[in-house]
């Protein structure tokens, strides 16, 4: 998959905020974290679950399930349940607008 995906226009995603798109069948969570962009694959590596709609603190998302922490700038893993880090993927803006993909098979 190495197209980009089209994720929003950039007044879309305001700090604090995320967009979730599809890149295939890979969830992508686009986080906006003081102005910067960030992008992660909206998977708990605990159980499979989505990170989004559990609390961001800082560079933290906290998966709603369980409670397993991931760095948002780095898809790592930050406590258990969770070990494993979650997939993290480019982020770009081109005229006005945020692209991500799943650069994995690249």
């Amino acid at each position: 998959m190495s197209g980009w995906v089209a994720v929003c226009g950039t007044g879309q995603l305001l700090p604090g905020e995320y967009q979730l798109v599809w890149d295939g069948d890979t969830p992508i969570a686009v986080f906006n974290i003081d102005g910067e962009l960030y992008a992660i694959e909206d998977v708990c590596t605990h159980d499979g679950g989505e990170l989004t709609g559990g609390p961001i603190r800082g560079h933290e998302i906290e998966c709603p399930r369980h409670g397993a922490r991931f760095d948002i700038r780095t898809g790592a893993a930050l406590c258990p349940p969770a070990y494993e880090p979650t997939a993290k993927f480019p982020v770009k803006v081109e005229d006005g607008v945020v692209y991500t993909r799943d650069d994995r098979d690249d």
